[in-house]
């Protein structure tokens, strides 16, 4: 068994609630509240602008100029999706462009950006891929299985398009290669480090669809 597919057998229970939080269920069915995804977008925007620089800072601890490259193109990717959301979404539906982090938002960005500087690089590696492998899944299970027409389909598209499939996969190589040679110890850093991206996942989707402001 590869090691990724451990992980995804110990992250199930979360990606199921991510699956079946209502959120996507809503969104699948074309029902979500528009104020919550516009709340989701402008949240997605942020996030992934510091994503970039967590991909990036993991990228420059890489052990290949092979893997340097691909975290170098994943963090392109990630600035050219944000710049997309602000051509497409943020004019379609008025979204202004100020905006701060909610809560959820702002733990995941945080939790991202400090594994990447202080963790090792196999560590990094882990805690980045829930973004990429559950983003992909639940494009997945929502195109697959979703109401048509559907105002929310370009969304849809971007996640469960040929184009991300491919980063995607490419992720998942790196995070195997990595764990063929790593220590007992590092696994389990890098197991507990992918389960507490995968639970700050579902923060972020449960933080968009209760419009999560700062209490104080």
């Amino acid at each position: 068994m590869k090691f990724t597919d451990q992980l995804w057998t110990e992250a199930l229970p979360i990606y199921e609630k991510i699956k079946l939080h209502p959120f996507n269920q809503e969104l699948k069915n074309g029902t979500l509240p528009v104020e919550k995804f516009k709340f989701y977008i402008l949240q997605d925007s942020l996030y992934l602008a510091d994503f970039a620089r967590a991909l990036a800072t993991a990228g420059t601890r890489a052990g290949t100029s092979n893997e340097l490259l691909d975290f170098l193109q994943f963090a392109q990717n990630a600035i050219l999706v944000e710049r997309a959301l602000h051509l497409s979404y943020f004019k379609e539906y008025d979204i202004p462009y100020e905006g701060k982090k909610a809560p959820g938002c702002f733990a995941y960005t945080s939790y991202l950006m400090a594994v990447s500087a202080f963790e090792s690089y196999e560590v990094a590696v882990a805690a980045l891929l829930p973004c990429f492998w559950i983003y992909k899944k639940i494009g997945d299970y929502i195109y697959e299985s979703q109401v048509s027409p559907n105002p929310y389909q370009n969304w849809i598209d971007a996640y469960a398009g040929e184009d991300f499939a491919h980063s995607v996969e490419k992720a998942l190589t790196i995070c195997n290669t990595l764990a063929e040679t790593a220590s007992e110890k590092t696994r389990k850093q890098m197991t507990e480090a992918y389960l507490t991206a995968s639970r700050l996942e579902y923060v972020f989707w449960d933080s968009a669809y209760r419009l999560e402001k700062w209490e104080v």
